[in-house]
């Protein structure tokens, strides 16, 4: 077994820290001492991990000391703010916000894809948009075949993706449907979710796209070391509560066919194929909820691809906060063992 590791997890509370605090446990890690560490208004909060209770602490640049591995589930300005005093305290940070993703000096990972950037990391590992992860994790074993060009994608993207406010913003939506009683006024959404789509994550830029929508093109090209990747993604958030689905044509440089691509893809690290039309099992949320495969399916030739252009559908799901999320994360740590 590897030495034990003194572990932290910032934004113990939430809902991907929460998540990672169970994928520890589930994984065997082989964690020494486990600090939780939270803002002010969550400290005092006891979480139970391994068959104990463990208090949560407020997160400050003194947290750090004598941690071997941090696990980051905290927002933008907390990782800015804190992850640098973990690194100067000789920490290796795993950090689950988008602050650090593009920075040239971190590397930005996805275990089944790119392990080995793990090595030239200068403190701090970051683990990418989980739409990102989701799709990525179906297309990089497809690129090594036969060398995707251009993806097109369309992401159903649950509620789980805006955190435990998002989740029970929706619960409550759908309690005051089923009540009758007043809808209570959006607050993690712009606008009331159940029953309804939000083709909008994030803010918009000047040509259109959401900063949701450019993390797959800016994160694809990085993790997959491809700056000539051509990626054109719409994000919309959906009534549902966690696990992702997307649906994704790739264009290739070299013909594959779909009995080709599902033998790729039964071989791949972190995949599941369900794809049987005639029997109606294809990929679902409620199929992949809780559990940390990406499950594809719907896999067929793009008939609208022009003739020479080497095309291929499909249709994949995966659970957000797992390997979107925490999983991901608890596997980079590993690979740091």
């Amino acid at each position: 077994m590897p030495e034990p590791k003194n572990v932290a997890i910032l934004g113990a509370t939430g809902a991907v820290g929460a998540q990672m605090l169970q994928c520890l446990e589930e994984r065997d890690f082989p964690v020494g001492e486990l600090r939780l560490l939270a803002s002010k208004r969550s400290a005092g909060t006891d979480m139970c991990w391994n068959g104990r209770l463990l208090r949560v602490t407020e997160a400050t640049p003194e947290s750090f000391e004598g941690v071997d591995i941090v696990l980051g589930a905290a927002t933008n300005p907390v990782a800015e703010a804190l992850l640098p005093h973990a690194v100067a305290a000789g920490a290796v940070c795993v950090d689950n916000s988008s602050a650090f993703r593009l920075d040239p000096e971190v590397p930005l990972v996805v275990p089944e894809i790119n392990p080995e950037d793990v090595a030239w990391n200068h403190g701090i590992v970051a683990n990418p948009n989980c739409a990102t992860i989701i799709g990525l994790v179906c297309v990089a074993p497809l690129s090594r075949v036969a060398g995707a060009r251009r993806i097109v994608c369309s992401t159903y993207q649950a509620a789980s993706g805006a955190g435990l406010p998002g989740i029970e913003e929706l619960e409550a939506e759908n309690q005051a449907i089923v009540e009758g009683t007043p809808m209570p006024e959006p607050r993690a959404f712009a606008y009331q979710l159940a029953y309804n789509l939000i083709p909008q994550i994030g803010g918009f830029d000047g040509i259109g796209y959401t900063s949701e929508e450019m993390k797959m093109q800016n994160e694809g090209c990085k993790i997959m070391h491809d700056p000539d990747l051509r990626v054109n993604c719409t994000c919309v958030r959906v009534p549902i509560a966690r696990s992702h689905s997307e649906s994704i044509t790739v264009e290739f440089e070299r013909p594959i066919t779909p009995d080709e691509a599902r033998d790729v893809l039964r071989q791949a690290p972190g995949v599941r194929v369900v794809d049987d039309p005639a029997g109606q099992l294809y990929p679902m949320p409620l199929a992949t909820s809780d559990q940390d495969l990406v499950y594809v399916g719907r896999i067929r030739e793009d008939v609208s691809a022009p003739e020479g252009v080497n095309s291929l559908t499909f249709w994949c799901c995966g659970d957000q906060i797992r390997k979107g999320a925490a999983t991901n994360a608890v596997q980079i740590a590993e690979l740091l063992l």
